[in-house]
């Protein structure tokens, strides 16, 4: 099977490239700098020169491709505009693209941010009316909204992914390691807030497991859209011993204030805005932050498509853990 990634110097990119290679499959990678992609290379995947945001670039990347797996995407952005010119416009272009070039099959890789919040004790299901609460999670549900637009000329699915840990990550695991490595792990707020999350391996098996078998998108309903998680709730204090854990250290979970957290991201808001350079601590990210709940039910992907998770939480976390030690960035 032919496939294209975008996205795929990212963590799931790469990740994914790297599963596909190993069964056999041919893989074409949209880069916007071969010279960065050294890892896809050594690989055997075939490199591509694109962005998702130049649509000039896009037409020699689908044509004769079994499947697009679409990754690319901003998750920190400087303005609002950013965010959507990337993930919503971005995401019509290649759409567009790929409905013309005999149309492969297209797997959009959204987000739970898309979705919005869950309640506590009631996880998000396909059904639920989308509610995102954040600029990030607007721009992928117009990413979503983008994809139905060309139905039912594009074979396309949305799966929309919670938190993802595992290697390669460079947002969730660096940081929350590195506070463990200190035995002092933060909390913001101090409420009990609850968490869905998926290893990376995971969330490669099922985005491969929609691209093969997976129902379409149509213009309105929940049609070939996907959650995936690992079946467990987690809190934020789960979260932060699960890498006390794997690190081997013994530690405490402080709770902070939550208007201090806001004050941090006010700053580093302010700061990005002077020096042009995103950080992931955003008054937009405060949005999803103050949420009781960030859940979702992955039955839905179980049933239709056969689909399980194989990695606990525990066992996800040391693997994690060694491959960063081994690199030296824990």
């Amino acid at each position: 099977m032919r496939w294209l990634i975008t996205g795929a110097t990212g963590f799931i990119g790469t990740t994914l490239a790297e599963r596909l290679v190993g069964r056999g499959d041919e893989v074409r990678a949209l880069v916007r700098d071969p010279a960065r992609a050294g890892e896809l290379r050594a690989m055997g995947a075939d490199l591509v020169r694109g962005d998702v945001s130049l649509p000039e670039t896009l037409a020699n990347s689908v044509p004769d491709v079994d499947a697009v797996v679409h990754l690319a995407g901003l998750v920190k952005a400087v303005t609002r505009e950013q965010l959507f010119s990337v993930n919503a416009e971005g995401t019509r272009s290649l759409a567009a693209v790929a409905a013309r070039a005999g149309r492969p099959k297209f797997v959009l890789v959204s987000s739970l941010a898309a979705a919005g919040p869950s309640v506590p004790g009631r996880p998000r299901t396909e059904t639920d009316r989308p509610a995102p609460v954040s600029a990030y999670g607007q721009s992928k549900l117009a990413a979503e909204q983008a994809v139905r637009s060309f139905a039912p000329g594009l074979d396309a699915s949305i799966v929309r992914p919670p938190i993802v840990y595992g290697p390669r990550d460079k947002e969730f695991l660096p940081s929350l390691f590195q506070l463990a490595k200190t035995g002092l792990v933060l909390k913001p707020g101090t409420g009990e807030k609850r968490y869905s999350i998926i290893h990376v391996s995971d969330l490669v098996e099922l985005v491969i497991a929609v691209a093969e078998r997976g129902a379409r998108v149509d213009e309105n309903d929940s049609t070939g859209v996907y959650f995936g998680d690992d079946g467990v709730e987690y809190t934020w204090d789960g979260l932060a011993r699960g890498a006390l854990g794997a690190l081997g250290r013994r530690g405490v979970v402080l709770p902070v204030p939550e208007f201090v957290t806001w004050l941090a991201a006010g700053a580093a808001t302010a700061k990005a805005r002077l020096t042009g350079r995103a950080a992931i601590l955003s008054l937009d990210k405060m949005m999803e932050i103050r949420e009781p709940a960030w859940t979702c039910s992955s039955s839905k992907a179980r049933r239709e498509l056969g689909w399980t998770p194989r990695v606990s939480f525990a066992d996800g976390m040391r693997d994690a853990a060694r491959w960063y030690r081994e690199r030296g960035l824990v």
